[in-house]
């Protein structure tokens, strides 16, 4: 018997991508609705509905392109070109061009100009109906 996955299997690969997860149908049953017979049916299934499809995708918190598309090669290729022999996570050539504290206050600034500009929209409103108040 072949272990082989049929290229259009969307059950095998919701399966996949499940395993992946570490979930087990239970959970993804749980998500959807439904039971662990009729999560085993769908995983066996070699087409789904698109409606079921995008439940599933949102209970395993990816995409319906995601399950489409997924692949083990492609894992196994992410896998192979992220980790290095020593077991640590490659970033490749990834340099941040700002630094994060001056997003910061930078925010912060923004934040203490809007409510500059509200207390000084507040004070116009409260002097206008002051003086709506003292014509009458």
């Amino acid at each position: 018997m072949s272990t082989a996955t049929k290229p259009n299997h969307i059950g095998r690969k919701i399966s996949r991508i499940r395993e992946l997860k570490d979930m087990k149908q239970e959970a993804l049953a749980q998500a959807l609705g439904t039971n662990q017979q009729a999560v085993s049916i769908m995983e066996n299934s070699e087409t789904i509905d698109e409606e079921k499809l995008i439940e599933v995708a949102k209970a395993l918190g990816v995409s319906v392109e995601a399950i489409k598309n997924f692949s083990e090669e492609a894992v196994f290729n992410i896998i192979g070109n992220t980790f290095e022999d020593n077991g640590s996570i490659t970033t490749g050539n990834y340099h941040c061009t700002f630094n994060p504290l001056d997003k910061v206050i930078e925010l912060y600034e923004r934040l203490i100009q809007a409510e500059k500009e509200l207390v000084k929209a507040e004070k116009e409103k409260v002097e206008y109906l002051e003086r709506v108040l003292k014509e009458k």
